[in-house]
């Protein structure tokens, strides 16, 4: 490893070794599904094996979600280069990659006889189910800081409601509100103002819910 892979990137907590990396994404990809992989990969990566903290993890969930490619397969590759360069992100890859591969063709191979099978349908449906509470918990968990703040909660509500209420095409809602959302957070924009007056809100509204109980 050279001087340069050897100095810490600006959320890693720790480094790790090659072998404790695919063994950490293997595991993932083996016991995860859909989308709830991102809230394994937090888990492992965040909460047992401490190798970035939530900032670090943050930033690189959204890189991975701009670029092409499955956001867990992208999320693999910039972890590993974060913790050992080139080599961590292959096999971090890998890892994360082969059990799904394995299960896949297991499934190709018995889908056939029992694709109008009710209960093989209820149990996809079941595992849907789960992957969106396992989105839902990491969103929240890695969210709370965002959602906390008016600007972002502006950002946020104004994405659902362009994507979710006026059915505004995707590539659309990213090529207006990802560059104005830029624009708004450009080094030169103080929001302190805006960040003061919502803290001062907040405290009256606890001094008056204080006083409501008093009474």
């Amino acid at each position: 490893m050279n001087e340069a892979s050897a100095v810490p990137e600006a959320g890693v907590v720790s480094t790790a070794s090659l072998g404790a990396i695919f063994y950490t994404f293997l595991t993932v990809g083996a016991i995860s599904f859909g989308g709830g992989a991102i809230a394994y990969l937090r888990e492992y990566i965040v909460s047992d094996a401490k190798w970035l903290d939530d900032d670090g993890f943050l930033d690189g969930l959204e890189i991975s979600q701009t670029l092409p490619g499955l956001n867990t397969v992208n999320m693999s590759v910039i972890v590993g280069d974060k913790l050992r360069g080139i080599p961590g992100a292959i096999v971090a890859a890998l890892g994360l990659v082969l059990p799904g591969a394995a299960v896949i063709m297991a499934l190709g191979i018995a889908w056939g006889p029992q694709a109008h099978n009710p209960n093989v349908r209820y149990f996809l449906i079941g595992v849907a189910s789960a992957a969106v509470g396992l989105l839902t918990t990491v969103t929240l968990q890695l969210g709370h800081k965002q959602i906390a703040k008016p600007l972002d909660l502006g950002i946020i509500l104004v994405t659902f409601i362009a994507i979710s209420i006026v059915r505004v095409p995707l590539y659309v809602v990213l090529l207006v509100i990802g560059p104005a959302a830029v624009w708004l957070y450009r080094p030169s924009a103080h929001h302190e103002g805006l960040e003061e007056r919502a803290r001062h809100l907040r405290e009256r509204l606890r001094h008056r819910h204080a006083m409501y109980i008093r009474q």
